[in-house]
């Protein structure tokens, strides 16, 4: 009996880690996208391009997924938009999934 009882600790334990994790990946990748948004509007000096670029190899892959269904408003770009929305929505559905097991 003690041994169950342990082990659903233990399962417990690893449920709320995985929801933490997915919250604190969810909310770094959507400050990453921000960030990308933010540096693509200005000139930033020659010294930060590696910050640029790395910014634009992270967020552009999963931008990229909803450009292609997602036509441009004229200079208005809506994937950035779109793409946190969706974040926000996996988000919320992994952390529901997970607290079925807690």
């Amino acid at each position: 009996m003690g041994a169950t009882v342990a082990w659903f600790g233990l399962l417990a334990d690893w449920v709320s880690t995985a929801q933490d994790f997915v919250v604190v990946f969810v909310g770094v990748y959507v400050l990453v996208i921000f960030a990308y948004i933010l540096t693509s509007w200005i000139r930033l000096p020659y010294s930060l391009n590696s910050v640029q670029r790395f910014l634009y190899d992270v967020c552009e892959p999963y931008l990229r997924l909803f450009r292609r269904f997602i036509p441009p408003l004229g200079p208005l770009d809506l994937s950035p938009l779109v793409g946190v929305l969706v974040l926000f929505g996996v988000e919320q559905l992994v952390v529901s999934l997970l607290g079925r097991f807690h």
